[in-house]
């Protein structure tokens, strides 16, 4: 069945008398007729589903009117009016905004504290009545798992989970939809779709993709198209009828629930229902399948795919130097051994920070965080203790593998909860309380035992990575036999993935890595499909890639011919190349660690400020800034850039005060009167500060006196606007036309999640950016360099 969502709320109010500036989550106690009535209207043009009036009504998001400790009443009176508008006609959901920053590291919010934000709001809407829940227009998997999480711990209700996109088809801090649907769908979102920022045409492939990568229903609620300024107003362009026309197209790539967001009406609402009322959804056909992912990328484990090899690098036991780093509390190796064996070929990296004394919950939620940051990869959480699992789980922004699952009591009990709470695939490892099962029949005995309490906890076949379990030879000379059979009978009784650590098997014999490489190539054949491994061992890599070649997933040995041997991928020492070229890869791997020492090293090899500013800081965000347009990486990698290029910039002033680095201009940011969204501005206020301006930041909601006022007191260069609400917009040309009036001479940047080009070059503006690297490029534009 089609359901039918509502349209545009903000627009609507503004009609109804609300006042530019003002909380429109305040009108479910000063003006309920108000909302009443817009409800009335939607469900009369054929809406299904409503939903409330509190996208912003967080006690985050109410403190800016003082209204934080009214978060209960506010929720409450909406799902009220709504359920009294909707009668028997239609359902109401709850409506559950962004908190409007960024989760750590990506920003100062803690994950707890956005995660009793939402509950508190999650809870309100749920006990006022609200049939459905619906967490919206998010652009950071990693709030939108802590919003998921609160809501599913205060009600049953259907959770419907929707992300923004933009026209990359990306959300701004990178996560594509294939991971987005991965992620939710094993936390247990209930509808998973995409609202906002675009229109219908760019929605459709989204809303394939989702389709394609989920089990559950999928939602899409488009724009009116891109809005332009017309006579000093904001319009959008879509009418409604082309508006209902594209639903067609969105129910064919796979939505069942569809509606309306920024610009659509009544009409438009009505348009669609029209179209779609008769159509018939498509049924997921999805296989489960393990896929693991993080905020940016879905790593596939399957027996007809290229075999994925798990780093295990990151592992204390036997690295005494490692170990001696994570007990006093650096993670330079760490993170050193994850680029490397990303850059070695890993596409999954296990994380063990098993050192005695430490805390090591703490421990690996940091090293969690960090490696999450600086790689693409999934991680695989690897300890025994159920605090430190969880602590690591909660603070990867993806969907990561728990390494590992015995038999055992403990491990059962505690660890098959975390791992459907946080949507994380087992390992399953056929241990028990008893010991090693020594045959081949004993370890799928108990793999079953494992698979049937994972189940019974609410895990599926797309859950599990079976473990073979390798002794060694030199103490049972059939253990090599046993791991081999164990592989067959695993696809033959399973049909699952399979995994293995390789080393163990020549433990205590001499010329390991012959024995290793063999052992690895029959277990190949046997069906291994990720294997656990050191991926600097060239003998290793050389197997896997002619084994891909002769089993046929390397089609024609295609990649086998274009790269032999690989030699020695341990980790490259940044320090022994020339010092500027190490200051540059360390600033583009946001290595904080590194920089202080190289900034040193440069000072001391007599190069001045300016040269190590421009040949080696600027150079890096340069390259950075392309490989951002291009698409290689995405917002985190470039934040965490942009702290370390601010290191560097803070360690020179230390060693050369008197030579003053040279800054590129002035910079007053704002975002405009009546617009309380400030995290796209603070995205470029943080990057234009980080690459050398003087960056000066008025906040949120400033009325265009302010700016002006600051622009001149400051001579500034350059004015940055930004405007998130379509219902704002129109602030921007008030600003742009004061400032010319009071003949601020500075340019004027504009952006923001509605705005356009086109919008810009009517309003004025010198400049439109539609991201913050591109705000930095076009800033050293704006001043001439």
């Amino acid at each position: 069945m089609i359901e039918i969502f509502d349209g545009a709320m903000g627009t609507m109010l503004q009609a109804g008398g609300l006042k530019a500036g003002a909380c429109p989550e305040l009108m479910n106690i000063e003006a309920p007729e108000v909302v009443k009535k817009i409800h009335r209207a939607y469900i009369e043009a054929g809406a299904t589903i409503i939903e409330t009036n509190t996208f912003g009504a967080s006690s985050l998001k109410l403190a800016h009117y003082g209204l934080e400790n009214r978060v209960h009443e506010l929720n409450f009176a909406a799902v009220k009016i709504a359920k009294e508008a909707a009668q028997s006609q239609a359902k109401v959901a709850g409506s559950i905004g962004p908190t409007g920053k960024f989760i750590s590291p990506l920003g100062d919010l803690d994950f707890d504290d956005a995660y009793n934000i939402f509950r508190e709001q999650a809870l309100a809407l749920a006990e006022a009545g609200a049939d459905f829940l619906i967490i919206e227009t998010c652009i950071d998997i990693q709030e939108m798992r802590a919003a998921l999480l609160a809501a599913k711990d205060v009600c049953n209700l259907p959770i419907i989970c929707q992300l923004s996109y933009s026209e990359d088809g990306r959300t701004v801090t990178g996560t594509d939809p294939q991971s987005a649907a991965v992620i939710l769908d094993a936390m247990g979102a209930s509808i998973i779709g995409v609202n906002c920022s675009l229109g219908p045409e760019q929605l459709v492939p989204v809303v394939k993709i989702l389709a394609e990568n989920c089990r559950v229903p999928v939602s899409v609620q488009p724009n009116a198209g891109m809005p332009y300024l017309e006579d000093g107003k904001t319009k959008f362009p879509m009418d409604a009828k082309t508006f209902g026309s594209w639903g067609i197209k969105l129910v064919e790539a796979g939505a069942s629930y569809l509606g309306g967001c920024c610009g659509t009406t009544p009409e438009h609402i009505r348009e669609l229902a029209n179209v779609v009322k008769k159509l018939i959804p498509n049924p997921s056909s999805l296989v489960p399948t393990l896929m693991l992912a993080t905020r940016s990328k879905t790593v596939n484990i399957d027996k007809n795919l290229p075999t994925v090899l798990i780093g295990e690098r990151i592992n204390p036991t036997g690295r005494k130097k490692l170990a001696a780093e994570i007990r006093e509390g650096s993670l330079l190796g760490v993170k050193k051994d994850a680029l490397n064996q990303v850059k070695a070929g890993a596409k999954i990296l296990d994380v063990n920070m098993g050192v005695g004394g430490i805390n090591q919950p703490e421990m690996m939620a940091e090293a969690v965080k960090e490696i999450a940051r600086i790689t693409d990869a999934p991680l695989a959480i690897d300890t025994g203790d159920a605090e430190a699992l969880e602590a690591g789980l909660k603070n990867f922004p993806g969907r990561a593998l728990i390494n590992s699952v015995s038999f055992e009591p403990d491990r059962i009990k505690n660890f098959l909860p975390l791992a459907k709470r946080y949507g994380a695939a087992i390992l399953i490892l056929p241990l028990t309380e008893k010991g090693v099962p020594k045959t081949s029949a004993e370890r799928v005995a108990v793999a079953k035992k494992i698979i049937d309490a994972a189940k019974a906890h609410g895990l599926d076949d797309g859950d599990f990575l079976l473990d073979a379990l390798v002794m060694t030879i030199s103490a049972d000379k059939n253990a090599c036999l046993e791991v081999l059979n164990t592989l067959k009978l695993y696809r033959e009784q399973f049909g699952l993935p399979t995994t293995m650590g390789l080393s163990n098997i020549s433990f205590g014999l001499p010329n390991r890595p012959l024995i290793n490489s063999t052992f690895f190539a029959m277990c190949l054949a046997a069906g291994l499909d990720a294997p656990i491994m050191n991926p600097y061992d060239e003998s290793m890599q050389n197997v896997l890639k002619s084994a891909a070649a002769l089993l046929g997933k390397d089609p024609n040995g295609l990649n086998f011919s274009r790269e032999q041997g690989l030699g020695n991928r341990e980790q490259k020492n940044i320090i022994a190349l020339p010092t500027l070229d190490a200051i540059k890869i360390a600033v583009q791997e946001g290595d904080k660690d590194e920089i202080p020492a190289l900034i040193k090293k440069a000072v001391d090899e007599n190069f001045s400020a300016d040269e190590i500013t421009e040949r080696a800081l600027t150079a890096a965000m340069n390259e950075l800034g392309e490989d951002f347009g291009s698409g290689k990486i995405f917002l985190p990698q470039v934040l965490l850039s942009a702290e370390t290029m601010r290191l560097a910039f803070d360690e020179l002033k230390k060693i050369l005060p008197a030579q003053e680095t040279k800054t590129h201009g002035t910079f007053v940011i704002a975002t405009v009167k009546g617009d309380v969204h400030d995290l796209g501005k603070n995205i470029v206020g943080a990057l234009i500060s980080n690459s050398g301006f003087k960056l000066i930041d008025l906040g949120k909601d400033v009325d265009s006196a302010e700016i002006v006022r600051a622009a001149i007191e400051n001579d500034a260069d350059i004015v940055g606007l930004c405007a998130l609400m379509t219902t704002t917009m129109i602030q921007i040309d008030k600003v742009i036309a004061d400032l010319h009036a009071a003949g601020c001479a500075a340019k004027v940047m504009v952006g923001g999640a509605a705005l356009t080009q086109e919008y810009a070059d009517s309003a004025g503006a010198d400049a439109y950016a539609k991201d913050g690297v591109e705000a930095v490029r076009l800033a050293k534009n704006l001043i001439g360099e």
